[in-house]
């Protein structure tokens, strides 16, 4: 639609905009599963074609659960996006991962209650992503080194427990997450990452610590306030990887995240109607040559 954008940033809490974004453009995309959750924008950072969205809408007037995932990543693959990095929010499980860092997490752990609409497929056509490895391992090594480079202490790494919100976690629920290994929780992941791999894009999250889960001995209960007075502190130092990100974006031969639905897509393409084929445009149109 406007050509090829090497990278857009899902900002989430707290992170509504982003700072050295020049000729911009909004738009408003219309897809089949309604409105994106903001307006996109669409400009440069230090030369970068780039695409950004407020995760939560600016102002954020959206809860987790009622985000419209599949309507962002639709609206981002039907723009040429190639490369998702997450900006989000998270508590810490672990004493190391203190307020204020940053973590590249490699694996996920759904916690959600299952109404998240987490596919665009199904109604007639059937396709099984490869999961295993969540993250665009390229993409997140680069957002860790970004993010080391613009100052951030940084966990490479590290396992993101995905849980319903709105209300933060119990004292059990965070000890029975520090007892799976997990490292960082929070409630925007999933399906995220899902989705980014259906829309065959390179995802990576950028967790911003900004408190210790309630299941932490000695430590004081979460609550929003806290959250959001720590993120403060993690916005600039956030956007600062991003910048530093745009200039130096990994490739995409290697991850296999570009070529996803090669061995995914299990229907038959003669049986996927015109419909189908309208609705998931973006999604199969490398696959199967749609025209969008």
């Amino acid at each position: 639609m406007t050509g090829s954008i090497p990278l857009a940033v899902i900002g989430g809490s707290g992170f509504y905009e982003m700072p050295g974004l020049v000729a911009i453009e909004e738009l408003d995309i219309e897809t089949p599963y309604g409105a994106p959750s903001d307006t996109i924008r669409i400009g440069t950072v230090g030369g970068t074609r780039m695409a950004f969205l407020a995760r939560h809408g600016r102002g954020h007037r959206l809860l987790p659960s009622e985000l419209p995932q599949r309507a962002n990543f639709w609206a981002l693959k039907r723009l040429g996006v190639e490369r998702v990095l997450s900006v989000s929010a998270v508590g810490s499980l672990r004493e190391d991962f203190a307020p204020g860092h940053l973590v590249t997490p490699d694996q996920i752990i759904d916690r959600t209650n299952g109404s998240r609409p987490a596919t665009f497929f199904g109604n007639g056509v059937v396709a099984h992503i490869a999961f295993a490895e969540p993250f665009c391992p390229a993409m997140r090594l680069a957002a860790g080194g970004a993010a080391a480079a613009a100052g951030a202490t940084v966990h490479e790494g590290g396992t993101y427990v995905v849980i319903e919100g709105p209300a933060f976690g119990t004292r059990a629920e965070g000890e029975l997450q520090r007892g799976w290994g997990a490292s960082v929780v929070g409630m925007t992941a999933l399906p995220e990452a899902k989705l980014a791999r259906e829309a065959e894009l390179c995802y990576a999250t950028l967790a911003a610590v900004t408190d210790y889960d309630a299941g932490h001995a000695g430590h004081e209960a979460v609550d929003a306030r806290t959250v959001f007075d720590t993120l403060k502190q993690n916005v600039a130092v956030a956007q600062a990887a991003v910048r530093n990100l745009a200039a130096g974006l990994p490739g995409r031969e290697a991850c296999g995240c570009g070529t996803a639905l090669d061995a995914a897509l299990v229907t038959v393409p003669e049986m996927i109607g015109e419909e189908d084929r309208a609705r998931l445009g973006p999604i199969l149109e490398r696959r199967l040559g749609v025209t969008v």
